[in-house]
């Protein structure tokens, strides 16, 4: 038997009492995962993100190891909803226009000593200072450096589109706005290197395209590491008593661990490893996070159908954006269908030994957008399901 067919067997037996659809997490693969974040990390703390797992209960768990401290969040409201269930520090990793969310961070103190706020314009603190509506509480603001590379004189640019602010002029000119301002205390930077944490660089059957990949981080990863220290000391310059700078992501750490400037990791995707992260060479993770759909029909020989599965993910639309047929091996979608909205037919010479309500097991492209499908994890360790727990959306959370 297969590994991964071992591993069907374990989760069939420990969901057999469950009707699919289902999403379980494999906890000693996922606490191995953790594990494996933290040695890359370097005795750097990992900061973990939110977005990424979705599920307090995986929240506190990964945060009650060693080598994890700090959230970091992806809405305002969410970063709340953390602080006021308990969280100490909440790293807010977007700009937010949410007035009423700021209106009630500056009206509690509980509230403005756990959340970071995050600024790239000074029109951003004019929201916030428009929303206080008698406020008083002090905010703690984190500025955003922009990592894109930047070839051939700005010509070409490989990176996301989030900061403006590029340069350590740009960071310092902002920084002294924030520290001339009355209610505002800069305490951090942030830099996420996207196009090298968040892209493979071992694209199956594209030996070319992955080779230039790996030249491309290579000369993004110095030419940032140059950049930032320089960004982190012009701003020091500015608030001495800055207390974190933030990088990496979870297909980068050990590389930005290495950066002295950089005093902390963000990285989430690497707790539940869904499918983009196979095509890495930096680090290898263990699948820890899938879903089931039941068999409802079988249509002929080397098909059937499951129900349900079309659950896409965010990014530029293509086929690596999609879920991906796990357990059993060797199925693989309709190319006339694809995953449906209510059903999705398999192929493959598996499908003749499934009958109608056996489950298929499921990877999905991104990391914690899969517990927007469903309402609870089933915790599993070894062939039993030992916990079930809410996902963000099974408390009635809904924050994007």
């Amino acid at each position: 038997m297969t590994p991964r067919a071992a591993d069907r067997a374990r989760y069939d037996r420990a969901t057999a009492h469950l009707d699919a659809p289902v999403a379980i997490v494999d906890l000693e693969a996922f606490d191995a995962n953790a594990a494996d974040l933290v040695r890359r990390a370097g005795g750097k703390p990992v900061r973990v993100a939110s977005k990424s797992v979705r599920c307090r209960a995986l929240l506190e768990r990964v945060l009650a190891r060693d080598g994890f401290a700090g959230i970091m969040s992806f809405t305002l409201d969410e970063s709340l909803w953390l602080a006021r269930a308990g969280f100490e520090d909440v790293l807010l990793a977007y700009p937010s226009a949410d007035r009423a969310g700021f209106g009630e961070l500056v009206r509690d103190p509980k509230l403005a000593a756990a959340v970071t706020v995050m600024v790239d314009d000074v029109a951003q603190l004019d929201l916030i200072d428009a929303a206080r509506a008698g406020g008083t509480e002090e905010v703690r603001v984190c500025l955003e450096l922009d990592t894109a590379l930047h070839l051939f004189g700005g010509r070409i640019r490989v990176g996301a589109r989030r900061s403006p602010l590029r340069t350590p002029a740009d960071l310092a000119e902002l920084a002294r706005s924030v520290v001339r301002r009355p209610g505002f205390r800069l305490v951090g930077i942030m830099a996420y290197e996207g196009h090298v944490a968040g892209v493979g660089d071992a694209v199956s059957g594209r030996p070319l395209r992955s080779r230039a990949i790996r030249l491309m981080q290579s000369a993004a990863r110095k030419e940032l590491a140059e950049r930032r220290a320089a960004v982190v000391r012009a701003v020091r310059a500015v608030a001495p008593d800055l207390e974190f700078v933030n990088g990496g992501g979870t297909g980068s750490v050990q590389h930005t661990a290495a950066e002295d400037a950089v005093t902390e990791i963000a990285a989430g995707s690497g707790l539940f490893v869904p499918r983009l992260f196979d095509n890495y060479t930096s680090f290898s993770g263990r699948p820890a996070a899938l879903f089931a759909q039941p068999v409802v029909r079988r249509p002929g020989v080397g098909v059937v159908t499951v129900l349900g599965g079309g659950y896409p993910a965010s990014g530029a639309a293509g086929p690596d954006r999609l879920p991906v047929p796990y357990l059993p091996e060797g199925l693989r979608y309709d190319p006339q269908e694809g995953p449906g909205e209510v059903q999705t037919p398999l192929l493959g010479s598996p499908a003749d030994d499934l009958r109608i309500g056996d489950k298929v097991w499921f990877r999905h492209a991104k990391a914690g957008e899969l517990c927007e499908r469903f309402e609870s994890l089933h915790l599993v360790e070894g062939d039993r399901v030992t916990a079930t727990v809410p996902t963000y959306r099974g408390e009635g959370m809904t924050f994007l």
